[in-house]
């Protein structure tokens, strides 16, 4: 009887806002109000709301309530993941500018068609990678301070390619992950996929709370934690070496395996200590070249203890037969005559810039950001709604996005994050003031 009657309410609010009796941006009863008004467990009341946030009709708001969204579709969709549907000012999609990548490419290319071993290209290529490009990729990392070698490196197709691999190799459905209360929506995305449970800690602009974390371990049977220690999005923090120390020495405490995503530690100069280094029997090290170089150009690599290699190598097996041959190629020869670091660096300058730059077309507005990063965190407090100021600027061709596809659970901060790097600097400047003159139109 009591499953009828949940499936009875979501059912009548499912009918109420696709018909549009509930228009976006409506907000909901409390859960307690709900309740009541429906006869039903304050339990089930909060059950019906999970439900239609699921279904990405509601978002609930830390401290302001449960909304109809703006738009419907999968979560984290509406006006936050509206990136290359339209012609509008690209804030959302965290892909950096090229700096003449193309004439880079061009030059490889000749090279290799000249000079490379393009009949081994044709070739199916050893699943974890040509042992010669994963010396270079462990010298590579090496450099940045993680402890590897080619027998712990494996060459995957992006980042995104090697979360899925660690997740596939080291995990089941059903395990518990510990999670960042906001984190990269792309793990997210295939934790979700392979139906394993992501457990949010609580994280602000210094970091995760490690304290909880502690507290989650001592409680619930945690198989592992996912952490992005440098550069993190979307908050861009780097963690302190005293909080790696004390998430290493959790992770030891409670036999936890760390999947560390470095997509962004190249931004830190210099390099920080990754976990990596402080619990290498345990860690699983995962990044790429694709932020770094250009983001078509899909190479990633996963650094592993030994004793994962082998589950590493049946997950790549299992997902695209074998190593890229191509991409490889040019990312070896990138990586012997030095452009990958001349266009670290560049990036590293140029993340910097437009960080300034926004801070200050922004004075005065509440802002999150590490001064490397490419990302800007915008809490909004007692402001308007996060989803309508996005609607807002989606409308006047500027696009960017609410705290939605980072938020882990129902709960969502009210906040906007901005991506800094996709369009040019003159372009970045228009588009922040117009940002500023919204913001300012709510102060006012």
């Amino acid at each position: 009887m009591a499953r009828s009657r949940f499936k009875q309410v979501v059912d009548g609010l499912v009918s109420d806002i696709q018909s549009g009796n509930l228009r976006p941006g409506t907000r909901l009863p409390t859960h307690r109000e709900l309740a009541r008004r429906h006869d039903l467990a304050l339990a089930t009341a909060s059950r019906v709301y999970a439900e239609l946030a699921r279904m990405g009709l509601v978002i609930g708001e830390i401290g302001r309530g449960t909304y109809v969204r703006q738009a419907f579709g999968a979560r984290g969709m509406a006006c936050d993941m509206l990136a290359g549907l339209g012609s509008g000012i690209d804030l959302n999609a965290n892909m950096p500018t090229a700096f003449g990548q193309d004439t880079q490419l061009r030059r490889a290319l000749r090279h290799l068609s000249q000079q490379g071993d393009l009949e081994a290209l044709l070739l199916y290529q050893p699943p974890l990678g040509r042992p010669q490009e994963r010396q270079l990729v462990a010298d590579y990392l090496v450099q940045r301070g993680v402890p590897t070698d080619a027998g712990r490196v494996a060459l995957v197709q992006g980042a995104q390619h090697g979360l899925t691999v660690a997740l596939l190799g080291a995990l089941c459905p059903g395990d518990a992950i510990a999670v960042d209360a906001l984190t990269y929506p792309g793990f997210r995305q295939i934790a979700a996929m392979l139906r394993m449970e992501m457990i949010p800690v609580p994280v602000g602009p210094e970091g995760t709370d490690l304290q909880a974390l502690r507290t989650l371990c001592s409680q619930r049977r945690v198989k592992a934690v996912y952490c992005m220690p440098t550069m993190h999005n979307p908050l861009g923090f780097v963690l302190t070496l005293q909080q790696r120390q004390e998430l290493a020495a959790i992770a030891r405490q409670h036999g936890l395996l760390v999947l560390e995503d470095a997509a962004y530690a190249y931004l830190a100069a210099p390099a920080v200590v990754p976990v990596a280094a402080l619990a290498p029997e345990r860690t699983v090290y995962i990044g790429g070249l694709s932020k770094n170089l250009a983001t078509g150009l899909r190479f990633g690599y996963i650094s592993a203890p030994p004793a994962m290699m082998g589950a590493i190598e049946r997950a790549i097996r299992a997902t695209t037969v074998n190593s890229p041959a191509l991409v490889t190629a040019l990312v070896r020869r990138w990586l012997m005559d030095g452009t990958v670091d001349r266009m670290e660096r560049h990036r590293r300058a140029d993340a910097r810039h437009r960080q300034a730059l926004a801070r200050r077309l922004l004075e005065g507005v509440a802002l999150v950001g590490h001064p490397g990063s490419y990302l800007l965190w915008l809490p909004l407090e007692g402001r308007d709604r996060a989803e309508a100021i996005c609607q807002d600027l989606h409308e006047q061709g500027i696009v960017l996005s609410t705290a939605a596809p980072f938020a882990v659970g129902t709960h969502v901060p009210n906040a906007l994050r901005i991506a800094l790097g996709t369009v040019d600097p003159s372009t970045l400047e228009r588009a922040l003031a117009q940002v500023r003159l919204r913001l300012d139109q709510l102060a006012g």
